[in-house]
């Protein structure tokens, strides 16, 4: 009976420690992440301040403006729109810490579902926390879900029916790049979609460019996507990276696939829609173990074994797909394209430097250049 007592003690103690370290796994993932205000950024806001419904809400995530001494264009830059992919708030984390502006104006919103990085995917086993080694300490981000927790839209429908009456999987009524144009009065993710549609039209927006990753089986991968309006500038943009030997490819918008960015975001305002796309194996279906390691180096031989198969839209070898390329193609593309758009627009022109571009962060790594905290 003694033995039985032990063995359950025991057992209690065990269950007692994992619930505790759950509990505190938990709890950081609602820790705000790290992002140092660089040398360029002149101010910063919260969304709430161009959807004050927000105000106090968990989404009202922190936008940053880099503004120049001469006035120009309004570019806008979005990362985190789905937080299980990291090169897109990285990117725009860049921005923040390093970019000085001359001329004209960014806006830097860089995590765009703040929801979403509180949580991850069910059964995913993705990690919790990417790190990287700067010159002098360590800093980590949140590797998030794709979605809004549901701790804060709950539950899903069977079926979520858009605003322009078409028919999605339920849990996209979780997934910002679904809700656009938003609605004041929806959901907690129209609601966001909403104030960001709200910031784009009240600072007047030139170019808006909203970044993604997709998997490696995905046919709109290594990819700019443009709104009718944007086609030009985003063809001149994609030449100019070809001849740069960027395997880079343009796709139209589809007037018929609504609630996106690059289709709600032209409709809605005067902007100039752009969405990007880079190659992440963290979040495909082919690929093996999901871990930091992964999400990092891009490297899975599940997708070196597709791509001899035939299976990828995208170019997959040994050397994976690193975080630094994948930065840098978005870091890369944006300078371009806002060059692109200075010669279509040189009235609102925009200057900048201290971007880091595709080879720097090749052969400097990206922590590189992520200032102490």
């Amino acid at each position: 009976m003694k033995k039985n007592h032990k063995t359950a003690i025991i057992f209690i103690i065990f269950a007692l420690s994992v619930v505790i370290i759950s509990a505190f796994s938990f709890m950081a993932k609602w820790e705000a992440d790290v992002i140092v205000e660089g040398p360029g950024v002149t101010r910063m806001t919260t969304l709430s301040n161009y959807f004050p419904h927000l105000k106090g809400k968990y989404s009202d995530s922190p936008i940053y403006f880099l503004e120049g001494e001469e006035p120009g264009g309004t570019i806008f830059i979005l990362g985190g729109t789905h937080p299980n992919e990291p090169a897109a708030m990285l990117a725009a984390v860049l921005w923040i810490e390093n970019a000085v502006v001359k001329k004209g104006r960014v806006i830097v919103l860089p995590q765009a579902n703040l929801s979403g990085f509180s949580h991850n995917d069910p059964q995913e086993g993705s990690p919790q926390y990417i790190y990287f080694t700067t010159p002098s300490t360590t800093r980590k981000f949140r590797y998030g879900s794709r979605a809004t927790n549901p701790i804060h839209q709950w539950p899903d429908p069977d079926i979520y029916i858009n605003q322009y009456g078409q028919s999605l999987s339920g849990s996209e009524t979780r997934n910002l790049n679904r809700c656009y144009p938003g609605d004041p009065s929806g959901s907690y993710t129209e609601q966001v979609c909403y104030g960001i549609m709200e910031l784009i039209r009240k600072e007047n927006c030139d170019l808006s460019i909203d970044l993604h990753e997709a998997s490696p089986e995905y046919p709109v991968i290594n990819a700019i996507i443009a709104h009718d309006r944007s086609a030009d500038l985003a063809s001149m943009a994609v030449l100019d990276l070809q001849m740069e030997e960027f395997e880079i490819s343009l796709e139209l918008s589809p007037p018929d696939f609504r609630g996106l960015t690059h289709r709600e975001w032209g409709d809605h305002s005067d902007t100039l829609a752009i969405l990007m796309e880079t190659a992440n194996a963290s979040q495909g279906r082919i690929r093996g173990r999901t871990d930091e390691k992964l999400a990092l180096t891009g490297k899975d031989k599940m997708y070196v074994k597709a791509a001899e198969l035939g299976r990828l839209y995208v170019p997959y070898d040994e050397n994976g797909h690193p975080i630094e390329e994948r930065v840098g193609r978005h870091l890369t593309s944006i300078s371009i394209l806002i060059n692109n758009f200075n010669m279509l627009y040189p009235e609102r022109s925009i200057e900048f430097e201290g971007i880091p571009l595709y080879q720097e962060l090749l052969e400097n790594g990206y922590g590189y250049y992520l200032r102490n905290q």
